[in-house]
C-alpha cells in the first residue's frame, strides 16, 4: 500500500520528506469584490497586530487556527524544512551578543495548523541559552520553538516588519466609488505570501536568546467565513 502511495503521488523515498512537507489544504476562494478586499485587509492587519503585541507567535497561530476553525485539532506543529545552513550574519551575531557563529545553531520550519501553514520560519539561536532538555527536544523532534522555550518566559522584540501584499490598491480611499472596486470578477487571487517580521526573542532576565524571521502566509486565509457563524450584512 505504501509503496502504491508513492508510485502515484510520485513520491519516491528519497523525496518523500519533502512531499509531505510541501502538500497543503485546498484555499478557501475569496469572491473578488470590494467588501472580500475590505475584509481581507481588516483579518491580514488583525492577525499582524496580535502577533506584535504578542509574546508568542506560536500561542497567537494557535489562537487563529482554533478561532477560525481551520482544523478539528488546532495545534500548532513545527515541520522540519531541510536544506543547507544558514549562518548567522554580524548583524544577527550582534543582536544575539555573540562574539562566533559557532555559539548558534540554525533551525528552518514551517508552522502548521492541520493542513494549513501558516508561517515559514529561519530561527538562529544560542544553544548555551537553553536547558539541555530544550535542546535535546528541538534537535530531535518537530517541537514549535516557542513551546519548547516557555519556561524561560519568553518576550519578542520585533525590529522589523514588511507588508508583501495588500487587498487593497494604494490610494483606494480616493476612489472607493470605482466601479472597478466595487464590482466582482470571480475569485480572487490570494498570494502565498502575506507579511514578515523579523524579531529577538529575549528570557525573562532580558537574555537575548534567538532571532527569528518569519514569513505568514495566505494559507492563514483558508478558512469558510460560513462556519464562523451567521454574518450580519
Amino acid at each position: 500500500m505504501f509503496d502504491g502511495f508513492m508510485a502515484r503521488t510520485g513520491c519516491g523515498a528519497a523525496v518523500l520528506a519533502l512531499c509531505v512537507v510541501g502538500a497543503r489544504a485546498e484555499p478557501h476562494v475569496w469572491p473578488d469584490g470590494f467588501l472580500s478586499r475590505v475584509e481581507l485587509l481588516a483579518l491580514i492587519q488583525t492577525l499582524n497586530s496580535s502577533l506584535l503585541a504578542s509574546r508568542s507567535a506560536t500561542a497567537t497561530l494557535e489562537k487563529w487556527c482554533a478561532d477560525h476553525k481551520m482544523s478539528g485539532d488546532p495545534k500548532i506543529v513545527a515541520r522540519r524544512v531541510p536544506g543547507a545552513e544558514k549562518a548567522p550574519g554580524e548583524e544577527t551575531k550582534a543582536r544575539l551578543r555573540v562574539g562566533s557563529a559557532a555559539e548558534v545553531k540554525y533551525r528552518r520550519v514551517q508552522l502548521a495548523c492541520g493542513e494549513h501553514v501558516l508561517s515559514e520560519a529561519d530561527n538562529w539561536y544560542v544553544p548555551a541559552r537553553l536547558t539541555p532538555d530544550m535542546n535535546r527536544t528541538l534537535d530531535a523532534t518537530d517541537a514549535p520553538f516557542g513551546k519548547v522555550v516557555a519556561s524561560l518566559q519568553p518576550f519578542r522584540r520585533t525590529f522589523e516588519m514588511k507588508m508583501r501584499w495588500s487587498p487593497l490598491p494604494e490610494g483606494w480611499e480616493l476612489n472607493a466609488n470605482d466601479t472597478a472596486l466595487e464590482k466582482g470578477r470571480g475569485a480572487l487571487a490570494v498570494p502565498h505570501e502575506l507579511f514578515e517580521h523579523a524579531a529577538i526573542l529575549y528570557s525573562a532576565d532580558q537574555t537575548p536568546f534567538s532571532e527569528v524571521h518569519e514569513t505568514y502566509m495566505g494559507e492563514a486565509l483558508d478558512f469558510d467565513t460560513k462556519s464562523l457563524g451567521p454574518r450580519k450584512e
